[in-house]
């Protein structure tokens, strides 16, 4: 199929782009990489009226940290926070690695991926994970929207139709980190039926911190907090693994459909959970 008719605008700043959100509200869509939105435009589930193309925009690139945070430009290409991840940001590397396929990862943008919100994406849950933050511009100025509260729920953010996500903050990773994103999907390349966040900082055999969120088990990414209690109260070994994964199996009310019930899923985060701990706590302790 290919898409209903519409108008094509092509800013070049992004105020630019803010003064068309703001004529056309919620009858514009923005395309940034094009990865989620064209194939619903070419289904016709989407039917704007006018796309605001930002891929011209000048300023939202960028990649940079400062300050104990990572900075990364909404229209910054996935393939290329793949590679600058490795060493800044390996969470982040983990998760970007599972996107989809390399010609996805070279048009992607992560700003594209956070804003369309499917809950079964990476950058979500990593960013739930890390507890991170977005910076949206609007006509009433800028400001800083907290992963917990940027999901709403299925494809739904909290940017308002007249914004633009410009950036995403992330902290950088501490000493003594270990991570691990583990996700299961049908096929090498399709969206994660679950997916696993993990990290923790250790101290010694004892878990300072540990942050966990999961990828498709509700409609948006779920912070895993009941896991992570039982993480720091103590020394992590196989036991307290199991009992974090169990902990997280209970936490989620995912739904159901025609790829795996919610039963599935529910049990797909425990199994998944205590597989990213072990590979988080063996990174952490330098084991291969």
């Amino acid at each position: 199929m290919k898409p209903a008719p519409f108008d094509y605008l092509a800013p070049r700043t992004v105020d630019e782009a803010l003064e068309a959100l703001a004529r056309h509200g919620e009858e514009a869509k923005v395309l940034a990489g094009g990865q989620s939105l064209v194939p619903m435009l070419n289904f016709r589930l989407a039917r704007p009226a006018v796309i605001v193309d930002i891929n011209r925009v000048s300023g939202l690139d960028g990649l940079g940290e400062g300050g104990g945070t990572l900075q990364v430009g909404a229209l910054v290409r996935q393939r290329r926070l793949e590679r600058w991840a490795a060493t800044a940001a390996p969470l982040l590397h983990a998760g970007v690695r599972l996107i989809g396929h390399p010609a996805i990862r070279t048009r992607g943008t992560v700003g594209g991926s956070i804003a369309h919100a499917d809950p079964a994406a990476e950058y979500p849950a990593v960013l739930v994970a890390l507890e991170g933050e977005v910076v949206a511009r609007g006509p009433r100025g800028e400001r800083v929207i907290g992963a917990a509260d940027f999901f709403q729920t299925y494809l739904t953010t909290a940017l308002a139709p007249d914004e633009i996500l410009t950036e995403v903050r992330l902290p950088a990773m501490e000493p003594g980190s270990g991570w691990a994103f583990e996700e299961f999907a049908r096929r090498h390349g399709d969206f994660a039926i679950v997916g696993i966040a993990a990290l923790v900082v250790l101290d010694g055999r004892r878990c300072r911190r540990a942050r966990l969120a999961a990828a498709g088990a509700g409609p948006v990414p779920v912070r895993l907090r009941q896991a992570e209690a039982v993480l720091e109260r103590g020394s992590v070994d196989e036991s307290s693994i199991q009992a974090a994964a169990a902990a997280a199996e209970r936490a989620v009310e995912p739904d159901g459909d025609l790829h795996a019930s919610a039963e599935y899923r529910r049990h797909l985060t425990g199994v998944l959970t205590a597989r990213a701990l072990r590979r988080a706590v063996a990174r952490a302790e330098g084991r291969p």
